[in-house]
């Protein structure tokens, strides 16, 4: 490093003072020790300034990364339990945009289709006892390098796949390599420099579902088997490292279930000879069935399943279809929340599948495990599209089931990721 005009100043009178210790016949050490006192305070002195500038720059990216490490150091952060907390203020911009995602779905677009407000990005989840790490898109490459992940369930599995492939972006172009239809429920990227594979496999009851029709006319509503998997899914689980599996919302509405031939009644129903099913009835069935399927798997030792549970809807003022909206812009707070709603009991039973899975997949080495977004979410009226999307398919309705791209749904990943690492940390202990 070439020293400043200043610092040329100082060796001269330096050697000026060098020539008086001579005359004077001072100690010997005297001079080396100046010398060497006076070149640390130049590169202590630039080191600070420079550390200074990095901050002052505001670069984000390098301070989200020294949380991330920091957050991999906390001591508690293995035991933490990641669903209980609230969302805190957060000053950074997201890690990508509407514009840097080249991914990013035309109908998920909030900002293209005219939201305004943008106070709903500056937020991040804080767990009650430790800190989240925010995400860390080489992390993830890393841990899930040469691995394939699968995402299996509704439109709500792929809000959270668009969400995984705008963080990962920021390290490495996701390439499309396969669409099973023109929708893309059944879609596949692979991200070459890491050889890791993300696949979307749709399916909306998970088990094997007819729709019915009256005189020629699909109804909107479904029969459901829940002694019969859904093989369309199934039949990929022994190419999967990852599975993370979910589903909710296509259970209310109109639904007639039936097992092992027998029909044992309809779910929001007006037929009053039918024994009436609340959804979370037919939901628990489909998971334990789903989770015995894993289980039964014969080549699925490796996999790792994860199940998300439910992501609350926030229509106010009616429902879907009789106006409702959500419009909301900030968050709310954990004591706002009503944990006695369909939510909660649908989310509960899905613990319950995953708890009796976990014991019987310990015994043949399988591995189950959550990704518990219910109480987050519950919070986050303000991160859904409302009228701010493409009603390609019902025109004059607000979306308050999907989420913003980026939004909330990013927190989804960031739980994703570290439970990932605790997984890691895990099978090295091993």
């Amino acid at each position: 490093m070439k020293p400043t005009s200043k610092f040329s100043e100082h060796i001269h009178e330096h050697c000026r003072v060098k020539e008086y210790l001579n005359l004077v016949k001072g100690p010997s050490f005297l001079i080396p020790s100046l010398c060497f006192t006076l070149l640390l305070s130049f590169y202590f002195l630039c080191g600070s300034n420079t550390l200074k500038s990095t901050f002052e720059r505001g670069d984000y990216h390098v301070q989200r990364e020294s949380l991330d490490q920091l957050g991999n150091r906390r001591p508690d952060n293995e035991k933490c339990d990641l669903s209980k907390g609230r969302w805190i203020r957060d000053v950074k911009e997201p890690l990508y945009t509407n514009f840097s995602c080249k991914t990013l779905p035309h109908h998920k677009n909030c900002f293209l289709h005219g939201r305004m407000d943008r106070d709903f990005l500056h937020w991040r989840w804080k767990p009650d006892q430790c800190e989240l790490p925010v995400f860390n898109p080489r992390s993830f490459l890393n841990i899930v390098k040469g691995k394939t992940m699968g995402f299996i369930g509704d439109s709500l599995a792929r809000n959270h796949v668009d969400s995984l492939l705008c963080l990962l972006s920021k390290e490495e172009t996701p390439q499309e390599v396969y669409r099973g239809d023109e929708g893309g429920k059944t879609i596949t990227w692979h991200f070459p420099h890491h050889n890791f594979t993300i696949m979307v496999l749709w399916s909306q009851f998970l088990v094997s579902a007819s729709e019915m029709v009256v005189n020629g006319s699909a109804t909107d509503s479904f029969h459901l088997h829940l002694d019969k998997i859904d093989e369309s899914w199934a039949q990929k689980l022994p190419a999967l490292d990852y599975a993370i599996i979910s589903a909710g919302h296509w259970f209310f509405r109109t639904n007639y279930v039936s097992e092992g031939g027998r029909f044992l009644g309809c779910i929001y129903s007006h037929d009053p000879n039918a024994t009436y099913l609340t959804p979370d009835i037919a939901i628990q069935g489909v998971f334990r069935l789903a989770l015995k399927s894993i289980n039964d798997c014969n080549n699925c030792s490796r996999m790792l399943t994860l199940v998300r549970t439910f992501s609350p809807a926030h229509f106010e003022n009616g429902a879907w279809n009789m106006g409702g909206t959500c419009n909301r812009t900030s968050p709310l707070a954990p004591e706002e929340i009503n944990y006695n709603g369909v939510e909660w009991d649908n989310r509960n039973v899905q613990l319950a599948e995953v708890e009796n899975a976990h014991k019987l997949g310990e015994k043949r080495g399988r591995t189950f495990d959550v990704l518990d977004v219910t109480g987050a979410m519950s919070m986050r009226p303000d991160g859904h599209p409302d009228v701010h999307w493409d009603p390609f398919w019902a025109k004059g309705t607000s979306d308050c089931i999907h989420w913003c791209l980026p939004g909330p749904v990013d927190t989804w990943n960031e739980i994703l990721l570290e439970t990932l690492r605790r997984h890691a940390s895990e099978d090295v202990k091993n």
